[in-house]
């Protein structure tokens, strides 16, 4: 039977590594992952709000084939300037997609909306180029979930978003991995507060061991919280759950499209409403593997884990998030105390 690694990160998968940012008096902050050397991705779009940087080029009949990075950043549209300062830091590294004597790092990312959520945002000059760079710099095997990098303004509809992570190892040694931002408009427990509608695919006590919700006849969340505390009307495009899904197989750019596209399921396993008109909902398919590209079979046992594994992490960066001044919603633990 698969079971996480033995960090229960993405970083489980060898030369992968997550650098997280962020600055709290305005409550946003940014997330870099980044390998040891470039890797295959591609990216699936399912919500109807998106904000992102050069995903045109992760389709899979596009000309480049790896990255150098990948950002998932808070700050709405400035927090695509988080991607610059990852290519400045690449590029001193010597990093990046060879054009004759040039060097260009191919960062793609993804934003979300935390402008209202409580922090300043009286900011004169964009901060996130510096967040990014900063993450770039910090990235590392062991990294903090919950209220951290790019989860560190995420709100979710009833409370307090975050970003999690989460890994699984298969029966044949293929490791894959998710990480996640959980902004979403959609819930991710349900009516109570208290049982995750991941709750099946939960490994252990990972988050908080609450099980399913023994009640059924569950139809969606309860009116939510999060747009009355930032006193916005439904039709305000201020959600997104940003996630990338990883495996160390030897997937082509194709598989890794077609990863992303079932790694969805996990999203609306966890979350629901998911991929509504009002989100930016989107996940990134990675892979670090080189040689043969898998097997059909192989392939669909990757792509089934790496749906549980994001469907795990949303639950994990909620359950994770820790109250800070000025939050407009709780966090899980601060509604579930003993």
């Amino acid at each position: 039977m698969p079971t996480p690694g033995p960090r229960n990160l993405i970083t489980d998968i060898a030369g992968l590594r997550v650098g997280n940012a962020e600055d709290h008096a305005i409550k946003t902050g940014t997330t870099v992952l980044t390998a040891d050397a470039p890797f295959t991705a591609s990216v699936h779009v399912m919500g109807g709000a998106p904000g992102t940087k050069e995903t045109d080029l992760l389709a899979p009949d596009k000309t480049v084939q790896e990255v150098d990075a990948l950002v998932l950043s808070g700050g709405s549209a400035f927090g695509l300037d988080a991607c610059s300062g990852v290519m400045d830091g690449l590029r001193a590294m010597g990093r990046g997609f060879a054009v004759g004597p040039m060097r260009v790092p191919i960062v793609p990312g993804a934003i979300i909306f935390d402008l209202i959520n409580g922090g300043t945002k009286d900011w004169t000059e964009n901060p996130y180029r510096a967040l990014g760079r900063a993450a770039l710099e910090s990235a590392a095997r062991d990294f903090a979930i919950g209220t951290a990098g790019a989860g560190t303004g995420a709100l979710s509809a009833m409370q307090k978003g975050g970003l999690g992570s989460s890994s699984l190892v298969l029966e044949d040694g293929t490791t894959v991995g998710a990480l996640v931002v959980v902004n979403s408009l959609g819930s991710v427990t349900t009516a109570g507060d208290r049982h995750f509608w991941a709750a099946p695919f939960e490994i252990g006590a990972e988050f908080g061991g609450a099980g399913p919700d023994p009640t059924g006849g569950h139809t969606g969340p309860d009116p939510s919280r999060k747009s009355q505390a930032m006193h916005l009307h439904s039709t305000e495009m201020s959600h997104t759950t940003i996630a990338i899904v990883a495996t160390d197989a030897p997937l082509t750019k194709t598989q890794c499209h077609r990863l992303a596209v079932t790694a969805h399921d996990g999203m609306a396993r966890a979350i629901v409403p998911a991929h509504t008109p009002l989100d930016g909902d989107l996940v990134f398919g990675v892979a670090t593997g080189q040689g043969d590209p898998v097997s059909l079979p192989q392939f669909t046992q990757i792509a089934a884990a790496a749906s549980v594994c994001l469907a795990r992490a949303i639950a994990r960066g909620v359950f994770a998030a820790t109250p800070a001044a000025g939050d407009l919603l709780a966090t899980y633990g601060q509604m579930n105390r003993p």
